[in-house]
């Protein structure tokens, strides 16, 4: 049977959240559904998803339209309706304890602190899925965090993101095609 893989970007849906910081795993998202011409459609449950392949595989890409905190019912839904275990998925998320310009693999683990992924293994149950998490910590921090992530980047930080966008679709794609050990020691 062919290998099926279920890659979901966190993100908070609607317009005022596009561009901020806590919104990327959404925008890597869309970006390698752009790269392999898949359209995204509601589904089953609370989340869209695009179907394609890549790597002689079936992906499915996914964005919960749940608000952050509560990712993990359409994390959870998603597999049970796709029969997936979580070994063969892939949750991209913005981590705050990485610094702009960072990303980093990492199979199993806490949370950090990400309450997406906070939701997600308490309704999972268990927390050794594969994580892309990509840095969006700040030299000094702001003591308001939440403030903080749910804001757009500044200007000079944008086109930074941009290439980490870009090079996190790379990794993915990297990720599919090598396996995670190679994935990590290449972006990590």
């Amino acid at each position: 049977m062919d290998s099926r893989t279920v890659i979901i970007g966190l993100g908070n849906p609607g317009r005022d959240y596009a561009a901020t910081r806590h919104n990327l795993g959404f925008r890597v998202v869309d970006l390698l559904a752009e790269r392999w011409q898949a359209g995204f459609s509601g589904g089953k449950g609370e989340y869209l998803l695009a179907v394609t392949r890549f790597a002689e595989r079936s992906i499915v890409l996914s964005k919960p339209t749940t608000y952050m905190n509560e990712s993990g019912f359409a994390v959870q839904g998603l597999l049970s309706w796709y029969r997936i275990d979580p070994e063969d998925l892939l949750v991209i998320s913005d981590d705050v304890n990485l610094p702009i310009g960072t990303m980093r693999f990492r199979q199993g683990g806490s949370s950090g602190g990400h309450r997406g992924l906070e939701h997600i293994i308490y309704q999972l149950g268990r927390d050794d899925f594969t994580r892309l998490r990509i840095g969006v910590g700040a030299e000094n921090m702001p003591e308001d965090l939440k403030g903080y992530v749910l804001s757009p980047f500044r200007a000079e930080e944008r086109e930074l993101i941009e290439e980490m966008i870009s090079r996190a679709a790379d990794a993915v794609e990297s990720y599919l095609s090598s396996g995670l050990e190679e994935a990590m020691n290449l972006f990590n």
